[in-house]
């Protein structure tokens, strides 16, 4: 039987993370991506998973610590400015916003809002248009920063319906369509 998925808002994932810290054998950086991110920028109350993207090696040593610890909740992870289906480009590490812990091991950082909407491009379900309008009403994107950036992701799968869901979102901008999905 599947389990209940739960919620998780800033003090369940910040307490998670310093249990990773304390096992942790050498500093890691990790970049949340999806919800996670979300929720660490304040875009959203909560996740129902967590999700982290980073160097290769710090991914690997988070992997085997996360598998210890056996949270309770799901946790993906992916390589290097891998994000589900998407590649970001090797500048997706300085361009995340550093988010401030009591970690000693973890440096801790969030997609950059603008990665955070092109890796939502590719699923684009109801949830994650939501999410997109949260980025954009916060931080001001605009269709030319989206389309710029989304033109720079690597996408495996098909391309043409990575196309059309960015042309969807584009479109949804230029009719402001995304400031009646922000959830409040």
């Amino acid at each position: 039987m599947p389990s209940r998925r739960r919620s998780l808002d800033k003090r369940p994932l910040f307490d998670f993370l310093q249990l990773v810290d304390e096992r942790l054998q050498a500093k890691i950086r990790l970049v949340a991506a999806g919800g996670t991110a979300m929720t660490l920028l304040d875009l959203k109350p909560s996740t129902i998973d967590v999700d982290f993207t980073g160097p290769l090696s710090d991914i690997e040593a988070f992997r085997e610590v996360v598998s210890v610890l056996r949270p309770g909740f799901r946790v993906d992870t992916w390589p290097d400015g891998q994000v589900f289906s998407q590649f970001l480009p090797p500048d997706y590490l300085e361009k995340s916003i550093e988010i401030k812990a009591p970690l000693k091991l973890v440096k801790l950082s969030a997609l950059n809002p603008l990665d955070i909407v092109a890796t939502k491009i590719g699923r684009l379900d109801g949830r994650d248009e939501q999410d997109i309008g949260a980025c954009v009403e916060k931080y001001k994107l605009t269709k030319k920063a989206i389309r710029q950036r989304a033109k720079q992701i690597g996408y495996a799968g098909n391309e043409a319906v990575y196309e059309d869901n960015l042309n969807s979102v584009l479109k949804r901008l230029s009719s402001k369509g995304y400031a009646s999905t922000v959830m409040r």
